[in-house]
């Protein structure tokens, strides 16, 4: 049985959010006693969620919305599967490494949204019918070893988890996320975010963004880092010494990686080369009206620090409210 409550957001909150996203996805419902955010289509999927059949080689990463998540997805395919480079080229990463609760995004309205802005041509009929079939279906045909994504926190994932899988955790510092995820909003058309960062800033700090509270989601993961099944790390130590993570993620896997499979693969996984090489989903491409056709894209900076988004009213304020989580807690963030 699934363990928690789900409950509408409504009141003050849902007016803020609907005065400010003006997407096809923005009803949310609040979920246990930590009130995660989630789309209000979780609640028809959440007991499949934590009741996911599991296998004892998959192989989980598991994110906080906008923390390298799309990096580490490709640096543990690649390594999972024998760094299969032509395999890599050829299918995108949606696919070879399914996102579990990605149809929760994805509403009825939305989705006719999109069709008709496409003409409700066949192809992208059948892309935005894909998307609605949920993981755990998906995932029974798939051939071992699986690799999954998931935004959802530990709490909501199978309770026999990290004693089953292999389990990959990634956070990224809270300033850095908060700006990616304000361009995300801005970017994908389900969100359509009108409003400026300042703004934003109030939504990320208030734990009114999907898959929030931020802290919660983080001190959960950080709680399991002594598992032998579970790797914790920080997405800046990992785009400033990608060989080095490389090599902690392969040793976790328990995969043999020569010098030069390190250096080639840190190569790939280079931001400007990761961009260019390796899809993410066609639906990104194929289904007009997701993305901003001047926007960067899916992908976008992948840098530490130096947001112009930024300025030093934003940075006092988000200085103290660091200052305060982190004081209840033993998490020590690299320098950001």
């Amino acid at each position: 049985m699934f363990p928690y409550e789900i409950k509408p957001v409504d009141g003050k909150d849902a007016e803020f959010i609907k005065e400010h996203f003006k997407g096809k996805v923005t009803d949310l419902v609040s979920v246990g006693p930590k009130k995660w955010m989630l789309p209000v289509k979780y609640e028809k999927h959440a007991d499949k969620y934590y009741n996911f059949d599991l296998r004892s080689d998959d192989v989980w990463i598991v994110t906080y919305m906008k923390s390298g998540t799309t990096l580490t997805q490709e640096l543990v395919w690649m390594i999972t599967n024998n760094l299969d480079y032509e395999k890599s080229s050829k299918i995108p990463l949606l696919e070879r490494c399914p996102f579990l609760d990605f149809n929760i995004l994805w509403n009825d309205e939305y989705k006719a949204y999109l069709a008709e802005l496409n003409g409700n041509d066949p192809k992208v009929c059948e892309e935005l019918k894909d998307i609605d079939v949920p993981c755990y279906e998906t995932a029974e045909k798939m051939i071992s070893p699986r690799v999954f994504k998931t935004h959802l926190s530990p709490s909501l994932l199978p309770p026999s988890l990290i004693e089953t899988c292999k389990v990959i955790y990634v956070a990224r510092n809270p300033l850095d996320v908060a700006v990616s995820y304000y361009h995300h909003c801005k970017l994908v058309t389900s969100y359509g975010y009108q409003s400026d960062f300042k703004t934003f800033w109030q939504f990320f700090e208030k734990d009114l963004l999907m898959y929030s509270p931020y802290w919660e989601h983080i001190k959960e993961g950080w709680a399991n880092k002594h598992h032998p099944n579970f790797l914790f790390l920080f997405y800046e130590d990992l785009v400033r010494d990608m060989p080095g993570n490389i090599r902690k993620v392969a040793k976790f896997l328990n995969k043999e990686m020569t010098h030069d499979d390190v250096i080639r693969l840190a190569d790939h996984l280079h931001v400007d080369n990761f961009r260019k090489n390796v899809t993410v989903a066609n639906v990104w491409k194929t289904v007009s009206g997701i993305l901003d056709p001047e926007a960067q894209g899916f992908i976008r900076r992948g840098k530490v620090g130096g947001n112009k988004e930024v300025d030093d009213e934003i940075k006092l304020m988000a200085e103290k409210w660091f200052k305060e989580n982190l004081a209840k807690t033993d998490i020590k963030f690299p320098e950001f």
